[in-house]
C-alpha cells in the first residue's frame, strides 16, 4: 500500500489488489485419463479387455499437464511450410513445433499405429482404440497420420514384394520425421492422397495419370501425373493415390522419395488453411513424374484402397467419441467447482439435465465404437465382418454427426471462459466438424449404407441379430426395433429417406448395447431420451432419468487413481 494526499490534504490508502480471485474452476489436469472414465472401463471389462497397468499408466502420461500442454502448443503454433531450402533447392519441407513432435513420438512409441499388426493376444483393436480414445482427447491432429499409418496396413500386404521392404518399417514403434529417404530410415509413416479438384468424393472421376516405367502390374514402378486436392499429412514417407492406369483407376504407393535418392515428383502446392485439426498439415500437390508403385491388381483401386478406408472410418468414431468425452468432462469439472446463486451447477436441476444428457452421448457413441472395435478383433468371423460392414458407416455417420453439437452445448456449460483460446473447448468445437467430413461426409456414409445393404442384404439381418440379443429386456426399445423393420419392408425412395433410417439403425443399436453393458440409470435415461421421439436441444431429458447417477460416471472424486 501507498499513500498521497488529496486537495484536502487527507491521507487515502491505495490498495494494489482491486478483488480476490475465487468462485473460478481450476484446469482438468493430472489427473487419469482411463481410470477416471468410468463407462470406459465398463465397456472394455464387457468386450473382455480388463483394466491393465499400461492402459492405466497411460491415462495418467495423457491426463498430466505436461501433455496436456503439448496440445496446446501444437495448435498454437501451426505447421510452417518451406518450398526451398535457402540456396535454392526445392524441398517441400513441413516444420512443426517440437510439441507436435512430441505427440508424434508419444503415440507412435505406445504403438497406436501398429498394434493391431503384432504378434499379440487378443483384443488388440480393442485396446489400441481404447489408447487413440485417450490420445486423441489432447490433440486430434496427429491422430491423421497416426491411423493412416495403421489404416495401410492390409492394403499394402496386397503387394508382397513392397510389403517385404515397407511393413517391417510401418511397424517400427518408433517415429523418425526426418526429411530423408525412406530407405534411410527404420520407421516411416504413410499418408493418402485420394480426392482431386473436379470428383471429391467421386473417385472414379480422376484424371491423374499413371504409366509403367518398364514392367507392369502389382508391385511395378510407375510414372505419375496428375493433383491431389487433399494430400493428408504431407511429411509422411509415403502416400497412397489413386490414379488412371490403361486398366482402370488404380492404387499406388508414392514416396517423398526416389529409390536414386533424388526428390520424388511431388510439388506441394499449399498448406490447407482449415478451421480445425490445425495442428496437423494438409495439403495441395501436383505430380509431376512422381515415381510410385501399384499396390494390388491394376484397376482394383477402389479395392485395395477400400479396407484402409474403412479403418479410418472407424478411427473417426474413435475421435470423435474422444471429442465428446472431453467435451462432457470439461463441462462436469467446471460445474463441480463453480457456483451461481449460492449453490454449485453441479446441484442445480437444470444443469444436471444438460450435464446427464451430454454424458448419455459419450456413453452410447462410446458403446457402439467399442463393440466395432470388437469386431475387428475377430477377422476370421463371417457374423462380425457383416457386422463392421455396416456399424463402420452408421456409427461414422451418427457419432461424428451428434459431435458438433455436442461441442457447442459443453462449451456453453462454461460461459464466458468456454470460448476463451486458453481453453480447450474452442478447440474441441472447431475439430467437431471434421471427422463429419474427412472420411467421406455424411451423404456419403449413408449412400455407402444403402450399398451395402443392396449388395450384402445379410448386413441387415446381422444388424438385428445383434440387437435381439436384448430382446424383451426393454419394451420401448423392441418398439422402435419393430418399427425400423417395417420402414425398411418399404424400398420405395430409400436415398431420399437414407438419413433417417441411419439415425435409428444408430439409435436402436447405441440402446440395445447399452442394455448389455451399462447399469439402468444410463439405460433408461438413454432410451427415454433417445427412442420416444420429441427430441430437441441437449438439457431435455425426462423427468424420472436419475441425472444424478449418470452425471457421476464423468469425473468420480477418485479420478487419479
Amino acid at each position: 500500500m501507498s499513500s498521497i494526499q488529496n486537495d484536502s490534504d487527507q491521507a487515502f490508502e491505495v490498495v494494489a489488489e482491486t478483488h480476490d480471485v475465487f468462485n473460478q474452476a481450476g484446469a482438468l489436469e493430472n489427473y487419469n485419463v482411463f481410470s477416471s472414465d468410468i463407462p470406459l472401463l465398463e465397456t472394455l471389462a464387457h468386450f473382455g479387455l480388463s483394466d491393465t497397468a499400461e492402459l492405466r499408466a497411460y491415462g495418467a502420461r495423457c491426463g498430466s499437464a505436461e501433455v496436456i500442454a503439448w496440445g496446446f502448443e501444437a495448435n498454437e503454433n501451426k505447421p510452417q511450410f518451406d518450398t526451398h531450402d535457402r540456396v535454392g533447392h526445392r524441398v517441400d519441407l513441413v516444420k512443426f513445433h517440437p510439441a507436435y513432435h512430441q505427440l508424434m513420438n508419444m503415440a507412435l512409441s505406445e504403438g497406436l499405429h501398429s498394434g493391431p499388426w503384432q504378434e499379440s493376444p487378443k483384443n488388440t483393436h480393442l485396446e489400441r482404440a481404447a489408447l487413440s480414445y485417450m490420445q486423441t482427447q489432447i490433440d486430434a491432429g496427429h491422430g491423421c497420420p497416426l491411423t493412416m499409418t495403421f489404416a495401410s496396413v492390409p492394403t499394402i500386404k496386397l503387394s508382397p514384394r513392397l510389403a517385404e521392404v515397407w511393413l517391417p518399417k510401418i511397424l517400427n514403434n518408433a517415429y523418425q520425421p526426418e526429411n530423408v529417404p525412406y530407405f534411410e530410415k527404420d520407421a516411416v509413416t504413410i499418408g493418402m492422397g485420394m480426392t482431386e479438384k473436379q470428383g471429391g468424393s467421386d473417385v472414379r472421376a480422376n484424371t491423374s495419370v499413371a504409366t509403367p516405367l518398364r514392367e507392369s502390374g502389382n508391385g511395378a514402378l510407375y510414372v505419375l501425373n496428375g493433383h491431389k486436392w487433399f494430400l493428408s499429412a504431407p511429411m509422411c514417407d509415403a502416400f497412397l493415390m489413386l490414379a488412371q492406369a490403361k486398366g482402370g483407376l488404380s492404387c499406388f504407393l508414392v514416396p517423398r522419395w526416389r529409390e536414386d535418392g533424388i526428390k520424388n515428383g511431388l510439388y506441394v502446392q499449399r498448406l490447407k488453411n482449415k478451421m480445425g485439426n490445425v495442428s496437423n498439415a494438409s495439403s495441395e500437390v501436383e505430380l509431376r513424374q512422381a515415381q510410385g508403385w501399384m499396390v494390388g491388381e491394376e484397376g482394383r483401386g477402389v479395392a485395395a484402397i477400400i479396407e484402409m478406408v474403412a479403418l479410418t472410418r472407424f478411427d473417426c468414431m474413435v475421435g470423435s467419441t474422444a471429442g465428446q468425452r472431453q467435451a462432457v468432462a470439461q463441462a462436469v469439472n467446471h460445474a463441480q467447482q463453480r457456483s451461481s446463486f449460492g449453490v454449485r451447477l453441479i446441484d442445480q436441476p437444470l444443469m444436471q439435465n444438460v450435464l446427464a444428457d451430454l454424458q448419455l452421448e459419450v456413453e452410447g457413441s462410446l458403446a457402439l465404437t467399442m463393440r466395432m472395435a470388437a469386431a475387428l478383433d475377430k477377422p476370421d468371423d463371417p457374423a462380425e465382418q457383416l457386422l463392421m460392414r455396416l456399424g463402420t458407416a452408421v456409427g461414422k455417420f451418427w457419432i461424428c454427426k451428434r459431435t458438433p453439437g455436442h461441442a457447442y452445448e459443453a462449451m456453453e456449460c462454461l460461459g464466458g471462459n468456454g470460448v476463451i483460446e486458453n481453453c480447450i473447448m474452442p478447440r474441441l468445437y472447431r475439430e467437431a466438424p471434421i471427422n463429419a467430413i474427412w472420411e467421406g461426409s455424411g451423404n456419403i456414409q449413408a449412400l455407402d449404407v444403402l450399398r451395402a445393404l443392396q449388395k450384402t442384404p445379410a448386413v441387415l439381418d446381422r444388424w438385428f441379430i445383434e440387437m435381439a440379443k436384448t430382446a424383451g429386456r426393454y419394451a420401448l426399445l423392441d418398439s422402435a426395433i419393430a418399427q425400423l423393420r417395417a420402414v425398411f419392408s418399404n424400398s420405395n425412395n430409400l436415398e431420399f429417406r437414407a438419413r433417417y433410417l441411419i439415425e435409428q439403425l444408430a439409435l436402436t443399436m447405441q440402446a440395445s448395447l447399452l442394455i448389455s453393458s451399462a447399469p439402468q440409470a444410463v439405460v433408461d435415461g438413454f432410451i427415454w431420451s433417445r427412442l420416444s421421439g420429441g427430441r430437441g436441444v441437449y438439457g431435455c431429458l425426462p423427468e424420472g432419468v436419475d441425472a444424478h447417477a449418470i452425471i457421476s460416471r464423468v469425473l468420480p472424486d477418485n479420478r487419479s487413481a
